[in-house]
């Protein structure tokens, strides 16, 4: 029974069930129904969940105590989405219409609503909302399509009747009397010409002869709106921003009143997906587009980078035509809105589950790395050091999942390119957490037998150049800046391997009964013993040991007491070998 109310609880007896409802997931619970029976009542509860009617159930067991004639309530049953904690009441006066006039349409966060819900009408227009609201022809526009409005009317409407239980219908009421208003309001000022054509006047004159009126905003923001008419293309449509933006006034409230529209223009515009595709290139994957942002925002910085490591041009496209002039611009200091709404779409995207390479893993990481130094190098201006340590983070969890490590190990043909693609995955991962998770993945690879038996069984090396590059695994290993306990797991599984080459190929025993002169065999052994020939494990120690057998021997110590000046580069080696302080 849908929709009783609280007059059953009175009739229930001393003990009796009541089931209560969310119909949405921050909604207060309501009170379904009231029976002595448990059995109904949970099914009930069961089949309001079922058949989709809310977003939680919960069944409680009221006791009616005869002393104080209150009910003691237990939870016999909770069902679907957990209840928010803490969940903001709305005073009274707060309640109702978050627009009341045409004028509150105007605000930020109303043009950030109508951009959502009429995206894919203004997309087909190829406008933002902020030329919706200052343009009669749009207007007049979406108002003859009917449906288009009334669909965004209701996508505003059935949310805030959940958020603060207002009626849908008065809402709907309400907004199409608002919409219909606003439209009448700016139809009306583009027929008493309010909006200036900028082909008879001058921006700076016009910017001037408004300055002190009290409607200026909303008439400068339809002069400029209106300049843009008939611009569909992203790049025509920065280029013509940039000119008005060069017709400004030198300064004070009149360069503000030009610069302010362009920049919420520009913030609607480069914040639409196609909108950044159109200026920077549809050939662009989202991580070169990402990187092209940063480049445009901080020019100085990434130049700088670009001409310390010429590597970095191949991951960060260059920008050209009229971004180049925005970002002069932001450089300048001017646009910080702008630069910040930039600055948080990378962040946004680099937190979000979306890949910025899908077919390309290892290319992922490629351009990961370029984002990580190029926005290191703007924090303090753009962004802080901890924001963008905290969006690495969180995009390094996505790095270590298994489709992700599947995709980025695929095209390796041996367990040691696999092991070598890892380690290079735990060095560019961050956070404590993730570093273990890619330790693991790591650790597993070279701990397993397949490892193992390549590396033995490997015909295209010898058994020296195997220990060479079992030693660059594990110095590359050891460098990834891993917890000391996965260090230590990978590093003595790359050394078990490498004690297992060594033996069987005898190498340190061949060179203590090798003829060559102890000066020489001593620089070989040492060079295994301290990790440079050879991975840190029983095949170093081995060298190690027979260093200091040779070394105790009377004809080494007479060779090289004879020849004191080879002393010196053996010394270095005996300190990485751990022989001497």
């Amino acid at each position: 029974m849908i929709g009783a109310n609280l007059g059953e609880r009175k009739m229930a007896g001393p003990v009796h069930y009541e089931v209560y409802i969310r119909r949405t997931a921050p909604s207060s619970w309501a009170l379904e129904i009231a029976t002595e029976h448990r059995a109904h009542a949970i099914e009930t509860a069961e089949d309001i969940m079922r058949n989709g009617q809310a977003a939680a159930v919960r069944v409680t067991k009221e006791t009616l105590d005869p002393d104080t004639m209150e009910f003691n309530s237990i939870t016999v049953l909770t069902r679907g989405a957990p209840e928010v904690k803490g969940r903001r009441v709305m005073a009274e006066e707060a309640t109702g219409p978050r627009c009341s006039t045409p004028h509150d349409l105007y605000a930020p966060m109303a043009r950030e609503q109508l951009s959502r819900v009429l995206e894919d009408w203004l997309q087909r227009q190829g406008v933002t909302a902020f030329e919706l609201l200052h343009r009669p022809d749009l207007a007049e526009r979406l108002d003859a399509s009917g449906v288009e409005l009334q669909h965004a009317i209701q996508k505003v409407a059935v949310p805030e009747s959940q958020a603060d239980g207002t009626p849908v219908h008065d809402l709907v009421r309400h907004y199409q009397k608002l919409a219909d208003a606003s439209v009448e309001r700016l139809v009306s000022a583009g027929r008493k010409s309010r909006f200036p054509s900028l082909d008879h006047h001058s921006l700076s004159d016009l910017a001037h002869r408004l300055e002190g009126q009290p409607e200026r905003a909303f008439i400068m923001g339809g002069v400029i709106a209106g300049a843009l008419a008939g611009l569909r293309d992203g790049r025509a449509r920065l280029e013509r921003l940039m000119e008005l933006a060069d017709q400004a006034p030198a300064d004070g409230q009149p360069r503000a009143m030009v610069l302010v529209p362009i920049e919420q223009i520009l913030c609607e515009m480069l914040g639409a997906r196609s909108g950044l595709a159109d200026i920077l290139g549809p050939s662009l994957d989202q991580g070169a587009a990402l990187a092209a942002v940063v480049r445009m925002v901080a020019p100085r910085e990434v130049g700088l980078l670009v001409q310390q490591d010429p590597r970095m041009e191949l991951q960060v496209p260059a920008v050209e035509g009229p971004a180049v002039r925005l970002g002069a611009r932001i450089e300048i200091g001017e646009f910080p809105l702008l630069s910040a709404a930039l600055a948080r779409m990378v962040l946004r995207e680099l937190m979000s589950p979306r890949r910025l390479r899908p077919s390309d893993a290892a290319g992922e990481i490629d351009i990961l790395r370029a984002l990580a130094t190029t926005l290191t190098a703007t924090a303090g201006r753009l962004l802080t050091l901890e924001e963008v340590q905290n969006a690495f983070n969180e995009r390094s969890k996505a790095m270590i999942t298994a489709d992700f490590v599947a995709a980025y190990v695929k095209s390796c043909r041996t367990v040691l390119c696999e092991a070598e693609s890892l380690t290079r995955l735990c060095e560019n991962v961050t956070g404590v957490a993730n570093k273990r998770s890619a330790a693991r993945w790591l650790s597993a690879c070279v701990g397993s037998l397949r490892f193992e038996t390549e590396m033995r069984q490997s015909g295209g090396q010898t058994a020296a150049q195997k220990l060479g590059v079992l030693a660059n695994l594990q110095r590359a290993a050891r460098a990834c800046g891993l917890s000391e306990k996965d260090e230590g797991d990978i590093t003595a599984a790359i050394g078990a391997v490498g004690g297992v080459v060594e033996a069987e190929a005898r190498i340190v025993a061949l060179l203590g009964r090798s003829p060559a002169a102890p000066p020489q065999k001593l620089a070989v052994l040492l060079r295994l013993a301290a990790g440079e020939t050879a991975p840190l494990g029983p095949a170093a120690d081995r060298a190690k040991a027979e260093a200091v057998r040779l070394f105790r021997a009377p004809e080494a110590r007479a060779a090289l007491a004879a020849r004191p000046e080879i002393l010196a580069p053996l010394k270095t080696l005996m300190k990485a070998a751990g022989l001497a302080a």
